[in-house]
């Protein structure tokens, strides 16, 4: 089957993205193809459809979010502006659909959580018509999020954020987004955890990555406690500047590896006004990774975020909520050592599987710094934590997970007793490796 992943953006090192690719991989190990939509993809992305008016930093987008939430009075023409932006945005889900003949879509993420909303609109209104085969792998949904509760749109949150369509199964990353899926809307769902390819082993340091620490400011004698996440507030990075600030170790650097901006620059102006006032060395290095090996426009080294992971000595994962945690698997994979806050979702799928983790709850205890401290200094511990997590995470998020799980997902028009899709009215020509809708609005 040929299969399209859409969703707002299928680049960078986000959740969503990241997920995706292991998705597409291994749906490809299936047997069948793989195209992209989004708003913003990779260079070296499978072939698909390039819509920038999809991302959800599109000043159309963008405005007609900040109307749709913070206030429960509507915006005069919201609903009409809304409309008229999801009109345009199926004409380019039809061209998608069209030119790659595409058997069955996968949503990334944009009928769970609403940050472009005629985007949801438009694909909802797709496969309505079409009866086209979909998937939405929701990752988090609006009502797990506080900024989402006011708003002006609840009669289109509630049919859209996510759709209840015969031809569209879901897939959640965690048992309470399962739970609550169904309380709400009475929506059955399947839970995929995030995964990793455990069978292969973690990349270590190379001649590429070998000059990293040198490259952010730090000697071969710091520790680099590595904050591998975005820097947003839900993250909770104030709780490892304080772990590091109470370690009162030696040479200890806490190293922030991704952008903020997702939400704003106060919440990394707030971290770095703390740690300057513990005193501790806080290194926002962003500017020096991304999703994949480069040079940037100044011609300084690019890395990929995985060659941060051989060069760290501990991982915080002080996160308030997530919806499953990519980053503290990645942790597991590289074999580090990890502190992690004990967010909802991991004391229900997680922390039971038995993980050896240094656990928090909301605050640093002193049991929590001579947990970390004596896993920084003994080498024997270290390696029974790290071997143990290694272990259970093949059992349970393994690629063999996945594959198990996509098997019985990802059926075939005929086994759905779905008729091929029709297509959308219109005649979008010959097949493109990756066309660039024009975009008359970007750069405003």
């Amino acid at each position: 089957m040929k299969i399209g992943f859409i969703s707002t953006r299928l680049a960078g090192t986000d959740g969503v993205s990241l997920e995706t690719h292991k998705w597409a991989e291994v749906v490809g190990r299936l047997g069948h193809e793989i195209f992209y939509c989004a708003g913003e993809l990779d260079a070296d992305s499978p072939p698909g459809l390039l819509v920038p008016q999809m991302h959800f930093t599109h000043p159309e987008a963008k405005q007609i979010h900040d109307l749709a939430f913070g206030s429960t009075t509507q915006a005069p023409h919201l609903k009409s502006r809304i409309a008229l932006s999801a009109a345009n945005l199926k004409a380019q889900l039809s061209a998608f659909i069209n030119d790659f003949q595409i058997d069955l879509v996968i949503a990334q993420n944009l009928f769970a959580i609403p940050m472009h909303i005629p985007l949801g609109v438009a694909l909802r209104e797709v496969l309505i018509e079409t009866g086209l085969p979909a998937i939405a792998h929701n990752h988090d949904f609006y009502w797990e999020r506080e900024r989402f509760q006011i708003n002006c749109i609840p009669d289109i949150l509630e049919i859209t954020f996510p759709p209840d369509l015969p031809n569209l199964r879901h897939a959640v990353i965690n048992s309470l987004a399962q739970r609550d899926l169904k309380a709400r809307r009475g929506i059955e769902s399947v839970v995929i955890p995030n995964v990793f390819d455990f069978d292969t082993p973690a990349p270590g340091i190379d001649d590429y990555s070998a000059d990293l620490r040198e490259a952010i400011g730090l000697s071969d004698d710091d520790r680099l406690i590595l904050q591998p996440t975005r820097v947003v507030p839900r993250k909770g990075i104030e709780l490892a500047i304080e772990l590091v600030s109470k370690l009162q170790m030696a040479n200890c650097k806490l190293c922030m590896t991704h952008h903020a901006g997702d939400e704003g620059m106060d919440y990394l102006h707030q971290l770095q006004g703390q740690a300057a006032v513990a005193g501790i060395d806080l290194c926002y290095v962003a500017d020096r990774f991304g999703s994949q090996r480069g040079t940037a426009a100044d011609g300084r080294k690019i890395y990929s975020l995985w060659d941060a992971y051989p060069h760290a000595d501990f991982v915080t994962y002080p996160s308030l909520y997530e919806g499953f945690g990519n980053a503290l698997v990645e942790a597991i994979y590289f074999r580090l050592p990890a502190l992690v806050n004990r967010y909802p979702v991991y004391k229900a799928d997680i922390g039971p599987l038995g993980f050896d983790f240094v656990e928090v709850d909301g605050e640093i205890t002193s049991k929590a710094i001579s947990e970390v401290r004596r896993l920084l200094d003994d080498p024997d511990r270290r390696q029974t934590a790290v071997d143990r997590n290694y272990a259970l995470a093949r059992r349970h998020f393994s690629y063999d997970v996945l594959e198990q799980a996509l098997e019985r997902l990802v059926l075939p028009p005929s086994q759905l007793k779905l008729s091929r899709p029709t297509r959308l009215g219109m005649d979008c020509g010959d097949n493109r490796r990756r066309a660039d809708v024009s975009d008359p609005d970007r750069g405003q």
